[in-house]
This record gives C-alpha cells, sequence and structure tokens, in this order.
C-alpha cells in the first residue's frame, strides 16, 4: 500500500489519514476561535492603555510648562527704606503689601512704554496679570540686595493661572466672561505682551523641585517637597519590610515546623495580602499616632503604615522565591557537611536573591502609589512648603507624597490645580516605571536557570 489510507468498516471503503474528520474540523475551528478571542483581548487590553496614557499625558504635560513675565521695578526708598538708613531690620518690617504696588506699577509703565493701547487706566488693574507671589519674590531679593533699594530692577516673574491658562488653552475668553479673577480686556493685553516678548511660556522646572502653595497661587505649585516625603517613607518600608520579610520567610519555609501553629501564621499572611489598604491606615493611625504618640503626617509614621502593607507581598514573593530554587541544591550542600543554616544562607539565599529582590522592588512601587493610608494619618491635611533641614527632619517633621499631593491638587477648585494632579501623575508613573524596569533588569542579570 504505497498511498496513506485506511479500511474504514462504517464507510465500507478506505479514507486517507489527511482527511479531517468532522471531529477534527470542530476542534481545529474551536481552537481558531479561542486564538481569536485571545488576540482580542490583547488588543483591547492594549487599546484601553493607550487611551489612558493618552489622556494622562495630553491634560498632564501642560503642567511641566509655566508663563512667566518680565517687568522692570523700581525699589522706590520711600516705600522700602523710609528711615534711608538701609537698615535690614526696618527693611523687613515692610510686608509683602508694601510691594504689591511697586510691582503693579512696573508692568503698568511697561504699557506706557511699549505704547499699548488698553483701557486699563490704574496700576490695580494689573493684578489680575500677576502671580500672588511676585510681591513675596521682589521683597525676598530687596531683603538679600538692600544696595539695590533706588534701582530699577530687572525680574522674570510668574504670570496668574488666568493668563497661563489662556496660553495653554485651559481659559478662553467665553469663560473669562464668567470669572471675577479676569477680564477680556487683560487677555487683549496678554496678546499684546506675548508679541512683544515679555510673556513667554518656558519649560517649569519648578514643578518638579518646588514645593506646595495656597489654592490662590497654583502657578507656584510643585512636587518636590512632596517627592522627598515618598523617598523619607520608601526608606523605612525598605529598612523595615526587607529583612523582617525575608527573615520571616526563611523561617517559615526552612526551618519552621509544619503543625497548626505555623499554617493558621501562612494562611493570615495570605489574607493580609488581600486586605484593602485603608484598614493599614486606620491601624496606623490607632497605634502610631493615637498611642504612640508619633507626630502626625510625618514620613516616619507613612513609611511604617506602608511597611505593614507591604510585608505580606514580600514575605510571599519571598517564599515562592525559596521554593523554586531545586532541592537538590540542599542535597547538595547537607551531603558534604554543611548545616542546615549553612545551606539555606549560603546555597539556598544567593539564588533566591533575584526573586527576593524584584518582589521587595514591586512591593515597594506598590506602596509608593499608595494614597488611602495616608488619608487616615493627615499626610493630605498639611500644604508641604519647605524642604526638610536635616534626615531627622526629613523623617519626623510633616510632610505630604506624592499620590497624596496628587489627591489634594485634585480636589481644589482651580483648574490649574487639576492640570498639575495629571503632571504628578506623570511624575508618580515615571517614578513606578524606573522601578519596575529596575525589577526586570535584576532578575534578567541574576536569574539562574536549571
Amino acid at each position: 500500500m504505497t498511498d496513506a489510507s485506511i479500511h474504514s468498516p462504517a464507510s465500507g471503503g478506505k479514507s486517507s489519514l489527511l482527511a479531517l474528520d468532522a471531529r477534527t474540523k470542530r476542534r481545529n475551528a474551536a481552537e481558531a476561535r479561542f486564538r481569536m478571542y485571545g488576540i482580542a483581548a490583547v488588543a483591547a487590553g492594549v487599546f484601553f492603555l493607550v487611551v489612558l496614557l493618552g489622556a494622562i499625558l495630553s491634560n498632564g504635560v501642560g503642567a511641566f510648562q509655566q508663563t512667566f513675565l518680565t517687568v522692570e521695578v523700581y525699589l522706590d526708598p520711600a516705600k522700602l527704606d523710609k528711615k534711608g538708613q538701609r537698615d535690614i531690620a526696618d527693611i523687613k518690617k515692610v510686608s509683602t503689601f508694601g510691594y504689591t504696588p511697586l510691582v503693579q506699577q512696573g508692568l503698568f509703565d511697561q504699557i506706557e512704554a511699549n505704547g499699548i493701547e488698553t483701557p486699563l487706566a490704574k496700576r490695580k488693574d494689573m493684578k489680575a496679570l500677576i502671580s500672588a507671589s511676585a510681591a513675596a519674590q521682589v521683597r525676598d531679593f530687596v531683603i538679600a540686595n538692600p544696595d539695590r533699594i533706588g534701582d530699577k530692577v530687572e525680574f522674570r516673574m510668574l504670570t496668574s493661572s488666568r493668563v497661563d491658562g489662556y496660553l495653554k488653552g485651559r481659559v478662553t475668553r467665553e469663560s473669562v466672561a464668567r470669572d471675577k479673577n479676569i477680564k477680556p480686556v487683560h487677555l487683549d493685553l496678554v496678546d499684546s505682551f506675548t508679541d512683544l516678548g515679555i510673556i513667554k511660556k518656558e519649560f517649569n522646572w519648578s514643578f518638579i523641585t518646588g514645593a506646595d502653595a495656597s489654592e490662590s497661587r497654583a502657578e507656584q505649585a510643585g512636587m518636590g517637597v512632596s517627592i522627598l516625603g515618598s523617598f523619607f517613607m520608601t526608606l523605612v518600608v525598605l529598612a523595615l519590610a526587607l529583612p523582617i520579610g525575608v527573615a520571616a520567610s526563611i523561617y517559615l519555609e526552612e526551618f519552621a515546623p509544619q503543625n497548626r501553629f505555623t499554617d493558621l501564621i501562612e494562611v493570615n499572611i495570605s489574607n493580609l495580602a488581600a486586605v484593602p489598604s485603608i484598614v493599614f491606615g486606620i491601624l496606623g493611625l490607632a497605634v502610631f499616632i493615637q498611642f504612640a504618640h508619633l507626630p502626625q503626617s510625618a514620613p516616619l509614621v507613612g513609611g511604617l503604615v506602608l511597611t505593614l502593607m507591604t510585608l505580606p507581598t514580600i514575605i510571599i514573593s519571598t517564599r515562592a522565591s525559596l521554593k523554586s530554587v531545586p532541592p537538590s541544591i540542599r542535597d547538595a550542600a547537607l551531603g558534604i557537611g554543611a548545616s542546615k543554616m549553612q545551606a539555606v544562607f549560603h546555597h539556598v539565599l544567593p539564588l533566591a536573591m533575584p526573586g527576593i529582590l524584584t518582589g521587595t522592588i514591586i512591593g515597594l512601587a506598590q506602596a509608593l502609589g499608595e494614597t488611602a493610608p495616608l488619608l487616615l494619618i493627615g499626610m493630605v491635611g498639611y500644604i508641604a512648603t519647605n524642604y526638610p533641614e536635616g534626615i531627622a527632619s526629613g523623617f519626623m517633621d510633616p510632610n505630604s507624597a506624592m499620590p497624596a499631593q496628587i489627591y489634594e491638587w485634585a480636589k481644589r477648585a482651580d483648574p490649574a490645580y487639576y492640570e498639575r494632579a495629571w503632571g504628578g501623575i506623570i511624575i508618580l508613573l515615571v517614578f513606578l516605571l524606573t522601578m519596575n524596569i529596575i525589577a526586570i533588569i535584576l532578575r534578567r542579570r541574576f536569574e539562574r536557570r536549571w
């Protein structure tokens, strides 16, 4: 028989092995449909991910640009140094309210110098164009340079959030008609200043390095101090969760006897990994603040709460890494006379380290993005306006964190804060992606195959 064929009694003849029967056709069709469903699911996931990233970038990129205004301010001695003795103590007595008219007058003088026609006839009409932080900026300069009193000094100042929003397309002339903070005539003046190069949009480094600001100064708010708060909290989590989690995993996996007590511990660890994060916040509020009387809103307390939340994740991932090491490694070490502890710490633990590091970094990334526990310990009720003065201050002084700062901005009324909330999400995502990339690199670098 030279062809591939078999005798089929049912059919009364021969049928080829290459011919598909009805059952095989149905099975192949089912496999093709399953493959199609899988491809469709992946495509849908990628589509929604692209939509999400597109929304984040389109709404948040504007926060990395800010509008600045260049103006010459005459530092009037009659206002800033009435005694004329350049006594720094007397100069410091002049509050920002005394500098505001000087800034407004400087901007009004530029209108006249450039021949700009506007119905605005008073210097106080310039208030809508300038950030509330401009007067403080001039005051700080005068205190640092009292010898410049009496001169005209050029300053690069922030514009108001409405002017910034107008140049970014967030504020329109239709919306300004219902806004009590700025008028359409101010926008005409902004257009003239933009044409003359007096007003420009530039990259906003202060958004990355600056501190939070009050609701009336959205244009001045930045993420810098909250980034530092997240950094100190991450240090606490790393210093506590990694050694405690690894030690608990080694004991449970390698040394603990198998009995009801250890079974109870393992079940509770698995359950803790699924507990909502806000529950850990309530626990931290009760134990660390109300009972231990640690400072509220401090990164130390936030780190302790996030440590409790991260421990189950690190323990589970570490135990899985220890289990992945072949038993032959342990047997070989014990066979040449090593003790149980030597076999674990000299052979098993180094081989499991890539998985341990990966689980730890993923746990830290999860803790970095948590907001709910921080709500309970007050890290959203504090406006972090200054950098900590030292390491101890960084741990103990009230501060905020990146996710808490984003939450705080998202609930404020000024649309400029909404833009900054999206920008803060971009910074947070950069940190999370960086940590996950490091985890992947460490796994690839130290991974062992058997």
